[in-house]
């Protein structure tokens, strides 16, 4: 790894972003193929809360958040920090200070590899996070690592710039080239699930609605009754 610090690279339309945003992470995973989750390992910090903003990296060395306070000088607003470590750590990289000194720059949230602290702070000051670890031990300043170089979270890879989309159902990265296509698909899906739920809110089976039933025939599957069942197994 190189050490470097990348400066104002191309970011995805934030207004676009904080609309796509809006439909959830679950609705715009599936919209887009289900591509794009970080993993079930990001969790939020708090409840109810969804973001959406544009990418800046921090590449920083296990135990070490020298790097995350050089990508906060590249913050600006509708940004999303997302900070991962050259090998894994739960160590308590980032805090309270960093929440502050990131929401006077409007950032909208932290995503993270590693751990946080004060975790009672960041829940007073409104700032969101997500992590893979909440933990006290603290942190050096002492190796070089990198801000805004791509970055792979959960076997994707985050460019500066791409969208981070996030809520109580996990973390999500689209390219910044595909936010408008995510825009119109999930706008898509969100209709059609509308429709779905209208069905089945008057009575109607998935079973019936998507065709399933015909899908159990031919993976031979059979309905029998218990009584049959049993005589099946004697």
């Amino acid at each position: 790894m190189k050490p470097v610090i990348v400066t104002d690279p191309p970011r995805a339309d934030l207004e676009q972003v904080t609309r796509l945003a809006d439909y959830g992470v679950a609705t715009v995973h599936e919209a887009l193929g289900r591509s794009g989750l970080l993993g079930p390992g990001l969790r939020p910090i708090q409840d109810g809360v969804r973001v959406g903003g544009t990418a800046v990296t921090a590449l920083c060395w296990p135990g070490d958040n020298l790097m995350i306070h050089a990508a906060v000088e590249q913050c600006r607003e509708g940004d999303v920090l997302v900070v991962t470590t050259t090998s894994p750590c739960g160590d308590g990289l980032f805090g309270e200070l960093f929440a502050t000194a990131l929401r006077h720059r409007g950032v909208r949230g932290l995503v993270t590899t590693t751990g946080v602290r004060d975790v009672t702070d960041l829940r007073a000051l409104g700032f969101p996070v997500w992590s893979a670890a909440i933990s006290a031990q603290g942190t050096v300043k002492a190796t070089a690592g990198a801000v805004n170089v791509p970055v792979a979270i959960g076997g994707q890879l985050i460019r500066p710039g791409d969208a981070i989309l996030a809520d109580d159902d996990g973390v999500m990265r689209v390219r910044r080239e595909d936010v408008r296509t995510g825009l119109d698909t999930a706008k898509a899906r969100l209709e059609k699930e509308a429709a779905a739920r209208e069905a089945f809110a008057t009575g109607q089976l998935g079973l019936d609605r998507y065709g399933l039933r015909e899908k159990l025939d031919a993976l031979g599957v059979r309905y029998l009754t218990a009584e049959e069942y049993e005589k099946e197994q004697a």
